[in-house]
């Protein structure tokens, strides 16, 4: 089973050179400190930031540079900081490669929902609305259950839609899963876990196709 990093980690992989890649809130912000570093990669930020690197090490801070969740980040040399509206003009026009955002809840036909929980307090939606209908190729980094050991994982999202049928493929604690016309199809197991407990984990319908290889990360 993997931690918030170990998603991250297999996230990486899925980051090819050249490409413009934009990082939701929380796992996924993750992602730019585990891209091998023989491959060229911009991070973008719909705040405004393109170039960004790693998190910065404790005590070099700089509160200054901050990416979309208020995060403080380093830059890359070359670098470059803009306003909202020319960021959101490189997502609606379809310049960046690949999203890989967080959710609460993603349907078997690729529906996301990752903004709101009804009757909790919520900033709004933020970016996530352009990213889901711009992007071309999305990927969701997230926890197969939630803490009730409930499945995130669903015929059908009961939370309020941010995207429909935009997910392409899911990387979460469990495993690697790709969005088909028929269900999840199972790509991948996370170290030391079963097929069996991945089906009991998932509530939407799971494809298992032949073995399933483990996780390499």
């Amino acid at each position: 089973m993997l931690d918030k990093i170990g998603i991250a980690k297999r996230i990486a992989k899925e980051v090819k050179d050249g490409y413009y890649v934009n990082l939701g809130i929380g796992i996924p912000t993750l992602v730019a400190n585990y891209v091998p570093e023989n491959i060229e990669v911009e991070f973008q930020s719909e705040n405004g930031v393109l170039g960004m690197g790693p998190f910065p090490f404790e005590g070099e801070e700089d509160a200054d540079i901050i990416n979309a969740g208020k995060q403080t980040i380093t830059t890359l040399p070359g670098a470059s900081f803009f306003d909202s509206a020319t960021s959101f003009g490189m997502i609606r026009g379809k310049h960046v490669h690949l999203t890989i955002l967080g959710a609460m809840e993603v349907a078997e036909n690729g529906d996301i929902a990752n903004w709101k929980i009804p009757g909790k307090m919520v900033k709004g939606m933020g970016g996530a609305m352009d990213l889901v209908a711009s992007a071309e190729n999305i990927i969701v980094a997230m926890m197969h259950t939630n803490k009730a050991g409930e499945s995130k994982l669903l015929k059908r999202c009961t939370l309020p839609l941010t995207g429909v049928g935009c997910v392409k493929k899911i990387v979460t604690n469990l495993a690697v899963l790709e969005v088909t016309k028929d269900g999840f199809k199972l790509l991948e197991r996370a170290p030391g876990v079963s097929v069996d407990a991945i089906k009991q984990a998932t509530g939407g319908t799971l494809l298992v196709e032949g073995d399933i290889p483990e996780m390499v990360l």
